[in-house]
């Protein structure tokens, strides 16, 4: 008699990893799809990519521009008009170019930006005439805030809804890393073989980039529901809420930039450093730059307001401790590293408010933003200087920065008072404070 096979005992069914299977008692959400939903896609790293091209281009200059005078017959202070020319033209840029390319898909956008910003880079590195160099840097500066703007766009409509903050710094990344390695590159290439090499290395690491944004980024990435106005939007971005967030980000980042341009008078006046410290104090602010965009990036999207709050209560103690402290090198090096992280974090985390505050205006919200944060990067610098003009010493910068840290509280302040007394006129429940 032939025995009958065994039957295998049924397999119990899977069981998805959930929180609550891990005896948290949390809802049951599966984890792997929470992680997913958390998850940046790759193309926002080839964004971050070129935003890393363009800010080495933004910030190169400093330890160029001797080369360019002596090379095309000016002065050192006409070829620092290229710096300024460049920060004007990002300023106006960010809405006009917005504006003009709301019609086409963003990929389509991102590359007429991205191939316009490195034909200019070469023209630049070929050309013998001041002019044409000085036209270049306002053309690439449109197609850099261009650019910026729609990939910001781009960045938050690929992201989940909730990780706006960490697409952004994936994008804020590219600025950090310029800070910490593309900057003192393109200085080392100048010194080296020329100023001419940094602007072909500018062009060389954008070509990669171009090719990558062709095959990661969608062609129907963040396209929109329906027609696209520019009166509805324009309308939205009056919004109370994102004017103030937009003015915060400005007083914060010229705060930032007040500091970082009058760092070297700082370091080698006033802390008595020798000028060899100065690339290691650069080095360094990059450094805590992206450690504050990796902060935000964690963080800012689910407890934005405590992060803005005691980030912004620190970096007003800092810049005035490192006002009074500037006199010390372990202090200074100290604060350089600690300003840098927080000033990033900070400011990265209000430019992801704006693009939250502005979800009426997805295209023209990033725009709005770039400007913004550029307006601060020419005005807090102005504001140094005239400090400095004024007989304040260079120390005048730090405390010009706390100042306008100072301002944006004050701001902040108002606008949330005013916004609780409008919701109790109304019979709401009072608002969380603004930002």
């Amino acid at each position: 008699m032939r025995s009958r096979p065994a039957v295998a005992a049924p397999r119990p069914a899977a069981v998805p990893l959930t929180a609550a299977a891990t005896g948290t008692g949390l809802p049951t959400v599966p984890i792997r799809s929470m992680l997913r939903s958390l998850a940046v896609p790759f193309s926002l790293y080839m964004l971050g990519l070129a935003v890393f091209a363009q800010g080495t281009s933004e910030f190169m200059l400093s330890g160029l521009l001797p080369d360019i005078a002596r090379d095309l017959d000016v002065s050192v202070s006409t070829a620092g008009t290229l710096t300024s020319a460049f920060a004007v033209g990002m300023m106006i840029g960010a809405p006009l170019m917005a504006l003009a390319s709301m019609r086409w898909s963003r990929r389509r956008a991102l590359l007429v930006f991205l191939n316009a910003f490195l034909v200019l880079h070469v023209i630049g590195a070929v050309t013998t005439s001041f002019p044409v160099l000085l036209g270049t840097r306002v053309l690439a500066a449109l197609a850099n805030a261009g650019f910026l703007a729609v990939a910001l766009a781009t960045a938050t409509s690929l992201a989940p809804p909730n990780a706006k903050a960490r697409a952004t710094s994936v994008l804020l990344g590219g600025v950090t890393v310029a800070c910490v390695a593309g900057v003192p590159g393109g200085a080392l290439l100048g010194q080296l073989w020329g100023w001419r090499a940094a602007f072909w290395a500018v062009a060389a690491v954008s070509a990669p980039a171009v090719f990558a944004i062709v095959r990661a980024v969608p062609a129907t990435a963040g396209a929109a529901a329906g027609p696209v106005s520019a009166r509805r939007e324009l309308r939205a971005l009056r919004a109370p809420r994102l004017s103030v967030v937009l003015l915060l980000g400005a007083l914060v980042n010229g705060a930032t930039f007040c500091a970082l341009t009058y760092l070297a008078s700082v370091a080698t006046e006033v802390t008595g450093l020798g000028e060899g410290w100065l690339p290691v104090l650069l080095a360094l602010f990059g450094v805590g730059s992206f450690l504050g965009v990796t902060l935000s990036g964690r963080v800012a999207d689910s407890h934005p307001v405590p992060l803005l709050l005691a980030g912004g209560a620190a970096l007003l103690v800092g810049w005035a401790t490192f006002a009074l402290t500037a006199g010390n090198a372990v202090a200074t090096v100290t604060f350089v590293l600690v300003q840098g992280t927080l000033s990033f974090a900070v400011g990265s985390t209000l430019i992801a408010r704006a693009l939250y505050a502005a979800g009426a205006a997805p295209t023209l919200g990033g725009s709005f933003a770039t400007a913004a944060f550029n307006v601060g990067a020419a005005v807090g610098p102005a504001a140094g200087a005239l400090a400095i003009g004024a007989g304040a010493g260079y120390r005048a910068p730090l405390w010009v920065s706390a100042l306008l840290v100072t301002l944006a509280f004050a701001v902040a302040g108002v606008a949330t008072a005013v916004s609780r007394r409008s919701a109790g006129e109304r019979g709401e429940e009072a608002p969380a404070p603004t930002a």
